[in-house]
Protein backbone atom coordinates (compact mmCIF):
# COMPACT_ATOMS: atom_id res chain seq x y z
CA UNK A 1 0.00 0.00 0.00
CA UNK A 2 1.22 3.49 -0.82
CA UNK A 3 1.94 5.10 2.59
CA UNK A 4 0.60 8.46 1.37
CA UNK A 5 -2.86 6.89 1.21
CA UNK A 6 -2.75 6.21 4.96
CA UNK A 7 -5.12 8.73 6.56
CA UNK A 8 -2.71 9.43 9.43
CA UNK A 9 0.02 10.50 7.02
CA UNK A 10 -2.42 12.46 4.88
CA UNK A 11 -3.65 14.20 8.04
CA UNK A 12 -0.13 15.25 9.05
CA UNK A 13 0.63 16.47 5.52
CA UNK A 14 -2.59 18.46 5.48
CA UNK A 15 -1.68 20.22 8.75
CA UNK A 16 1.85 20.95 7.49
CA UNK A 17 0.50 22.27 4.21
CA UNK A 18 -1.97 24.63 5.87
CA UNK A 19 0.57 25.92 8.42
CA UNK A 20 3.17 26.62 5.73
CA UNK A 21 0.52 28.22 3.51
CA UNK A 22 -0.34 30.69 6.26
CA UNK A 23 3.32 31.53 6.82
CA UNK A 24 3.77 32.03 3.08
CA UNK A 25 0.73 34.31 2.86
CA UNK A 26 1.83 36.45 5.81
CA UNK A 27 5.52 36.62 4.85
CA UNK A 28 6.08 36.08 1.13
CA UNK A 29 9.70 35.11 0.65
CA UNK A 30 12.00 33.09 -1.55
CA UNK A 31 9.29 30.60 -2.53
CA UNK A 32 10.76 27.64 -0.63
CA UNK A 33 8.04 27.71 2.05
CA UNK A 34 5.41 28.10 -0.66
CA UNK A 35 6.76 25.13 -2.62
CA UNK A 36 6.97 22.84 0.42
CA UNK A 37 3.48 23.92 1.52
CA UNK A 38 2.03 23.31 -1.94
CA UNK A 39 3.73 19.91 -2.20
CA UNK A 40 2.34 18.91 1.20
CA UNK A 41 -1.15 20.02 0.19
CA UNK A 42 -0.98 18.05 -3.06
CA UNK A 43 0.08 14.87 -1.23
CA UNK A 44 -2.59 15.46 1.41
CA UNK A 45 -5.19 15.97 -1.31
CA UNK A 46 -4.16 12.68 -2.86
CA UNK A 47 -4.62 11.06 0.54
CA UNK A 48 -8.06 12.65 0.95
CA UNK A 49 -9.40 11.44 -2.38
CA UNK A 50 -7.92 7.98 -1.73
CA UNK A 51 -9.76 7.52 1.56
CA UNK A 52 -13.37 7.62 2.71
CA UNK A 53 -14.09 11.21 3.69
CA UNK A 54 -16.49 13.12 5.92
CA UNK A 55 -17.12 15.93 3.45
CA UNK A 56 -19.04 17.92 6.04
CA UNK A 57 -15.74 18.36 7.91
CA UNK A 58 -14.70 20.86 5.22
CA UNK A 59 -17.27 23.24 6.75
CA UNK A 60 -15.14 23.25 9.91
CA UNK A 61 -11.79 23.27 8.10
CA UNK A 62 -12.33 25.94 5.43
CA UNK A 63 -12.64 28.93 7.86
CA UNK A 64 -9.05 28.35 9.06
CA UNK A 65 -7.33 30.82 6.71
CA UNK A 66 -10.16 33.42 6.63
CA UNK A 67 -10.07 33.49 10.44
CA UNK A 68 -6.31 34.15 10.30
CA UNK A 69 -6.96 37.22 8.15
CA UNK A 70 -9.80 38.36 10.41
CA UNK A 71 -7.32 38.14 13.28
CA UNK A 72 -4.84 40.09 11.14
CA UNK A 73 -7.39 42.91 10.81
CA UNK A 74 -8.73 42.89 14.37
CA UNK A 75 -5.87 41.36 16.46
CA UNK A 76 -8.56 39.81 18.66
CA UNK A 77 -7.17 36.61 20.15
CA UNK A 78 -10.42 34.63 19.95
CA UNK A 79 -10.24 34.69 16.14
CA UNK A 80 -6.77 33.14 16.24
CA UNK A 81 -7.99 30.53 18.71
CA UNK A 82 -10.97 29.70 16.48
CA UNK A 83 -8.63 29.45 13.51
CA UNK A 84 -6.36 26.94 15.26
CA UNK A 85 -9.39 24.92 16.41
CA UNK A 86 -10.79 24.99 12.87
CA UNK A 87 -7.57 23.61 11.41
CA UNK A 88 -7.06 20.83 13.92
CA UNK A 89 -10.67 19.75 14.42
CA UNK A 90 -11.58 19.93 10.75
CA UNK A 91 -8.49 17.99 9.66
CA UNK A 92 -9.07 15.28 12.27
CA UNK A 93 -12.77 14.82 11.43
CA UNK A 94 -12.13 14.78 7.68
CA UNK A 95 -10.89 11.20 7.38
CA UNK A 96 -13.57 8.51 7.78
CA UNK A 97 -12.84 4.99 8.94
CA UNK A 98 -14.39 1.93 7.30
CA UNK A 99 -16.85 1.72 10.18
CA UNK A 100 -17.94 5.33 9.62
CA UNK A 101 -15.97 6.81 12.54
CA UNK A 102 -12.75 8.78 12.39
CA UNK A 103 -9.70 7.18 10.79
CA UNK A 104 -6.94 9.34 12.25
CA UNK A 105 -5.32 8.11 15.46
CA UNK A 106 -6.51 10.19 18.41
CA UNK A 107 -3.06 9.95 19.99
CA UNK A 108 -1.44 11.27 16.79
CA UNK A 109 -3.99 14.08 16.61
CA UNK A 110 -3.22 15.16 20.18
CA UNK A 111 0.54 15.16 19.48
CA UNK A 112 0.05 17.17 16.27
CA UNK A 113 -2.19 19.69 18.04
CA UNK A 114 0.34 20.13 20.85
CA UNK A 115 2.99 20.84 18.22
CA UNK A 116 1.20 23.06 15.73
CA UNK A 117 -1.05 25.09 18.04
CA UNK A 118 1.79 26.86 19.94
CA UNK A 119 3.73 27.30 16.69
CA UNK A 120 0.78 28.96 14.97
CA UNK A 121 -0.05 31.05 18.03
CA UNK A 122 3.47 32.39 18.52
CA UNK A 123 4.53 32.78 14.88
CA UNK A 124 1.30 34.33 13.60
CA UNK A 125 1.21 36.81 16.49
CA UNK A 126 4.89 37.73 16.06
CA UNK A 127 4.58 38.15 12.29
CA UNK A 128 1.48 40.33 12.55
CA UNK A 129 3.02 42.42 15.33
CA UNK A 130 6.08 42.95 13.12
CA UNK A 131 3.93 43.89 10.11
CA UNK A 132 1.86 46.37 12.13
CA UNK A 133 4.73 47.88 14.11
CA UNK A 134 5.45 51.51 13.35
CA UNK A 135 8.93 51.63 11.82
CA UNK A 136 11.64 52.99 14.07
CA UNK A 137 12.82 55.13 11.22
CA UNK A 138 10.59 56.77 8.61
CA UNK A 139 12.56 57.63 5.44
CA UNK A 140 10.03 60.34 4.73
CA UNK A 141 11.18 62.24 7.81
CA UNK A 142 14.84 62.38 6.85
CA UNK A 143 14.68 65.86 5.32
CA UNK A 144 16.52 68.32 7.54
CA UNK A 145 18.45 65.60 9.37
CA UNK A 146 22.15 66.11 9.93
CA UNK A 147 24.99 63.65 9.55
CA UNK A 148 28.55 63.10 8.35
CA UNK A 149 30.11 62.64 4.92
CA UNK A 150 31.65 59.17 4.88
CA UNK A 151 33.32 59.89 1.52
CA UNK A 152 33.85 62.95 -0.63
CA UNK A 153 30.44 63.94 -1.95
CA UNK A 154 29.63 65.67 -5.23
CA UNK A 155 28.10 63.76 -8.13
CA UNK A 156 28.05 60.75 -5.83
CA UNK A 157 29.26 59.75 -2.40
CA UNK A 158 28.15 58.31 0.91
CA UNK A 159 26.81 59.98 4.04
CA UNK A 160 25.83 58.69 7.46
CA UNK A 161 22.46 60.05 8.57
CA UNK A 162 19.96 58.81 11.20
CA UNK A 163 21.97 55.70 11.94
CA UNK A 164 22.27 54.54 8.33
CA UNK A 165 24.59 54.97 5.37
CA UNK A 166 23.04 56.58 2.29
CA UNK A 167 24.14 57.31 -1.24
CA UNK A 168 24.38 61.07 -1.55
CA UNK A 169 24.90 63.92 -4.00
CA UNK A 170 25.62 67.59 -3.64
CA UNK A 171 25.66 70.69 -5.85
CA UNK A 172 29.29 71.24 -4.86
CA UNK A 173 32.12 69.18 -3.43
CA UNK A 174 31.85 68.19 0.22
CA UNK A 175 34.92 66.63 1.77
CA UNK A 176 34.95 63.40 3.73
CA UNK A 177 34.23 63.97 7.43
CA UNK A 178 32.33 67.22 7.00
CA UNK A 179 28.97 67.74 8.65
CA UNK A 180 26.04 67.67 6.22
CA UNK A 181 22.33 68.37 6.20
CA UNK A 182 19.72 66.60 4.05
CA UNK A 183 17.88 69.01 1.76
CA UNK A 184 16.15 66.58 -0.62
CA UNK A 185 15.61 62.89 -1.29
CA UNK A 186 15.31 61.14 -4.65
CA UNK A 187 14.49 57.47 -4.15
CA UNK A 188 17.34 56.11 -2.04
CA UNK A 189 19.69 59.00 -2.84
CA UNK A 190 19.98 62.02 -0.54
CA UNK A 191 20.84 65.54 -1.69
CA UNK A 192 22.92 67.18 1.00
CA UNK A 193 24.68 70.44 1.78
CA UNK A 194 27.30 71.46 4.29
CA UNK A 195 25.77 72.61 7.52
CA UNK A 196 27.98 75.74 7.29
CA UNK A 197 27.24 76.24 3.56
CA UNK A 198 26.27 79.88 3.78
CA UNK A 199 29.41 80.79 5.74
CA UNK A 200 31.67 79.00 3.24
CA UNK A 201 30.00 80.48 0.15
CA UNK A 202 29.96 83.96 1.67
CA UNK A 203 33.65 83.70 2.54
Amino acid sequence: MNPIIDPNIAYVLLIIGFVLSVLALLTPGTGIVEIIGLFSMILAGYGIISNPTHYWAFIILIPFIPLIFIYRKTTKNHYLILSIVSLNLGSYLLFKSESGGFAVSLFLAIVVILLNAPILWIIVKKIIEAIDRTPDFDPGNILGKEGDARTNVFKDGTVYVSGEEWSARSEYKIDKGEKVKVINKEGLVLWVERIDKQKIIGG
